[in-house]
């Protein structure tokens, strides 16, 4: 397995231009993010964390500063940075492991694409799965789909911009387990996009909380909890009773609070 490389966002902003108006969505954004370490970025609707992860994935361009992985600039989507959104995103018409096959972007033998694509529906749970169209599978299923997709070239970096909005309490917390056990396994740098507190405490190594108008990073939580946590441990109730002031002392947040 090829070594994962950091990332660093450097004094980036993002202004969109509406008919004759500027509107700046972030501003200032500073970010060293280790290999391997899992970051969640909590705010309002609006304040700009799926802008800034789009950045992060090449498929916008920053107004001003930059974002590298190791030593090269991202300037265009890449390999390098998978992404998974809220939606699925399947292909109706192909098959688990043609919907995962679909992502590998090397130029494989037949032999080593199944290979390799058997490996990604193994990682994510979906052994026997392999022939089903994404109509046969639950919604969580088919993120883990997404999910094997998005891996399967090795990536330094998968972004995870609110891959669980639409999935119900119960299946968002399996899934949140299954993409823990993922990330322990393959070490991938992880960034989650959500609103969701509870799930932000339970799956961080740190927690960034963006204000916004414009979007900035107001404050950075540390999760100094060992794995796997309690959402009924002291320190877990700590670390979400520290967010929520944040939230409720400087702005109207419209953050989902899960128990």
């Amino acid at each position: 397995m090829e070594e994962k490389e950091n990332l660093k966002i450097n004094h980036v902003k993002k202004i969109f231009k509406i008919n004759e108006t500027q509107l700046e969505v972030l501003t200032d954004i500073n970010l060293d993010i280790k290999a391997g370490e899992f970051i969640s970025i909590v705010g309002a609707s609006g304040c700009g964390k799926s802008t800034l992860a789009r950045m992060i994935a090449g498929l916008e361009k920053p107004t001003a500063g930059d974002i590298t992985i190791g030593e090269k600039k991202i300037e265009k989507p890449s390999v390098n940075v998978g992404m998974v959104f809220q939606e699925s995103r399947l292909f109706p018409w192909l098959t688990v492991e043609k919907n995962v096959e679909f992502g590998i972007h090397e130029n494989l033998t037949s032999k080593e694409k199944k290979e390799l694509v058997q490996k990604h529906i193994e990682l994510v749970g979906l052994k026997s799965f392999e022939k089903a169209l994404p109509k046969q599978l639950s919604g969580g299923m088919q993120q883990r789909v997404s999910i094997a997709r998005a891996l399967i070239n090795n990536p330094s970096v998968l972004i995870l911009d609110e891959p669980f909005g639409a999935l119900d309490a119960l299946t968002r917390i399996n899934m949140q387990n299954e993409v823990l056990k993922i990330w322990e396994q393959e070490r991938t740098t992880m960034i989650l996009i959500t609103h969701d507190i509870d799930e932000a405490i339970f799956l961080s190594d740190r927690i960034l909380i963006m204000g916004k108008n414009p979007g900035e990073i107001k404050k950075e939580i540390k999760v100094g909890m060992s794995r796997p946590r309690s959402r009924n441990s002291y320190g877990f109730t700590d670390i979400r009773k520290e967010i929520y002031q944040e939230f409720f002392e400087n702005t109207d947040m419209d953050i989902e609070y899960y128990l």
